[in-house]
């Protein structure tokens, strides 16, 4: 799939993977609208970027302000939402507040987003719709309340929109990353396997949008634990990872 010259809206560009999926893009000729809650760190990352570059922050939990910058938002070929959040913990010490925001900005974030641009790509039969899902989603995991749930939706989220508009001239790609060293996963006290940088994940996403085809995992081989964990039967699967 050929990125150079189209316009993608980035929402989430501000940090971690959002922020080196907009270096990249750029490198490659892709025009950005770069949105996130924090404008000078937008401001800064804009500086960096070649091309024609817009700036519009956002917040996503925030209907009506979506409206107002999509108004603003002019035609794109395409949208990411790898807006995120992410506070590890487990059911004995829920916090109501944090699992909350998990949902509202990974979950219903990308669908108050997506309603404003959905509908103008099928009415043109025409767009690209990229969604960072995580390697987590693919089943229940220890100290993951919230962000795995919201993932998962996520990515359910993905594939509902595949089923519907395959064959249309509107593309739809799930791109599953493992862990990835950010502000998000420094909070993390455990091992944590396959971790890549920010830069090497984001070489993998913009790999996956110019080759194609709708769901992409990453690390490859890392992936195929949690592919491969949802055949077990749940006895075993929560004996060995519960």
């Amino acid at each position: 799939m050929t990125l150079q010259g189209k316009r993608y809206w980035l929402v989430g560009a501000s940090e971690g993977l959002g922020r080196e999926m907009a270096l990249q893009l750029s490198d490659v000729g892709v025009d950005l609208v770069i949105s996130a809650r924090t404008k000078a760190r937008l401001d800064d990352l804009a500086v960096e970027l070649k091309g024609t570059v817009d700036v519009l922050p956002i917040d996503v939990n925030d209907a009506d302000n979506i409206a107002e910058v999509a108004k603003n938002l002019g035609q794109i070929d395409g949208i990411i939402y790898a807006a995120g959040v992410y506070s590890p913990m487990n059911a004995q010490s829920w916090d109501a507040d944090q699992v909350e925001a998990m949902c509202d900005i990974n979950f219903l974030g990308c669908t108050r987003t997506l309603g404003h641009v959905v509908p103008g790509f099928i009415q043109r039969d025409q767009g690209h719709i990229v969604i960072i899902g995580s390697l987590s989603g693919f089943r229940g995991l220890p100290k993951s309340i919230g962000y795995s749930a919201s993932k998962s939706a996520v990515m359910h989220l993905a594939e509902c929109l595949y089923a519907d508009l395959r064959g249309t001239g509107v593309k739809v790609q799930l791109l599953n990353p493992g862990f990835i060293k950010t502000r998000m996963t420094d909070k993390n006290d455990f091992s944590m396997p396959f971790l890549m940088s920010s830069a090497e994940a984001a070489k993998h996403a913009v790999n996956a949008m110019q080759k194609g085809g709708f769901q992409y995992n990453f690390p490859r081989m890392f992936s195929w634990f949690f592919r491969g964990a949802n055949f077990l039967p749940a006895g075993l699967y929560y004996r060995l990872f519960g």
